[in-house]
């Protein structure tokens, strides 16, 4: 058990360590290439932070293990929302200002209602893998095409501030951040997924649980750096839009990525328990930040919910493993 510990740690803190790098690299040389700075702070930064749960639940999907693909994105999401943003705005309400971030709370509510409704049948088949990453290239598209023709956008400001914060480096070092950030990607996440499932089998639980609770906290945790930041400096867009952008992302582009390299058999309480818990969490912020007209806020009573919301969910996650040790 403590060797399956250790890798999960180390696998973990690597993951974290190597995505940062790899965010670095790509950004660097998108620089050196002539890349837009706001292209570079909404796919490379943006997205950027949510290539841990990619590169998990891709791993996870090829060595056949369902409930980590799938739990990682999911749980992912619950993280993303009702710590992140629940603590965040706990901390300090968040003021939504940007039109890009208003009309992409919509869209992740409508992206998340479609996935239910293709997993709903119990199985993550090859054709909605397909379905959600054209659902996901699209949205992207019109994403990009919309923050490139409203640049005045408080969103699109911050993201080309933060795309040129950090001073490029030489395109021969951005390179090999590049690549050698991709291959530790791929190397952690082998290593965290065996810890994971090593250590559902020793305790007899569903690797379902840890992929929902430990992975998913662990890979949230770059959108939690990246949110505390970008309060600190006053971008209160910016540290939703991580939000936002990452749940898009694990919604349709990591489950669809998963269901691409294999089909999945899901488990009866993913659909009872675990995507209702995702989808209420998305619309408790969507009623909370979604204003159409005007600046909106998520005050520190609505985050609070957010945050308790969060801990209710995991100590359910806790007393089913305590009930099935029980029964065994």
């Amino acid at each position: 058990m403590l060797t399956a510990l250790l890798a999960m740690l180390a696998g973990l803190i690597l993951l974290i360590w190597s995505a940062d790098k790899f965010v670095d690299g790509a950004a660097s040389t998108a620089r050196h290439l002539g890349v837009p700075a706001l292209i570079i702070g909404m796919v490379i930064i943006g997205f950027g932070t949510s290539a841990p749960e990619l590169v998990v639940s891709a791993i996870a999907a090829s060595q056949g293990n369902p409930g980590v693909a799938v739990g990682n994105a999911i749980g992912s999401n619950i993280t993303n929302i009702g710590l992140i943003i629940g603590l965040t705005a706990l901390l300090t309400p968040i003021t939504v200002k940007s039109r890009l971030i208003r009309r992409e709370f919509p869209i992740l509510l409508i992206a998340t209602a479609f996935t239910l409704f293709l997993l709903w049948d119990k199985t993550l088949s090859l054709g909605d893998g397909v379905s959600l990453l054209l659902v996901f290239t699209g949205v992207m598209g019109w994403t990009i095409v919309s923050a490139l023709r409203q640049r005045h956008d408080i969103l699109a400001r911050d993201l080309d501030t933060e795309a040129m914060a950090e001073p490029s480096l030489s395109l021969q070092a951005s390179l090999t951040w590049l690549f050698l950030g991709i291959l530790l990607l791929i190397l952690s996440s082998r290593l965290l997924v065996w810890g994971a499932v090593s250590l559902a089998e020793m305790l007899g639980i569903s690797d379902l649980v840890i992929g929902l609770t430990v992975i998913a906290i662990g890979t949230s945790l770059p959108e939690l750096a990246s949110s505390i930041s970008a309060i600190r400096k006053n971008e209160h867009d910016l540290a939703l839009g991580n939000v936002v952008g990452s749940n898009l992302f694990n919604t349709l582009a990591v489950i669809g990525l998963a269901g691409v390299i294999h089909p999945l058999p899901l488990e009866t309480i993913v659909l009872q328990r675990d995507l209702p818990a995702m989808a209420c969490a998305t619309l408790l912020l969507f009623a909370a930040g979604f204003h159409r007209f005007g600046s909106g806020e998520i005050r520190r009573w609505q985050g609070l919910t957010l945050l308790i919301g969060w801990f209710f969910y995991n100590f359910l996650l806790v007393r089913s493993v305590i009930s099935l040790s029980d029964s065994l």
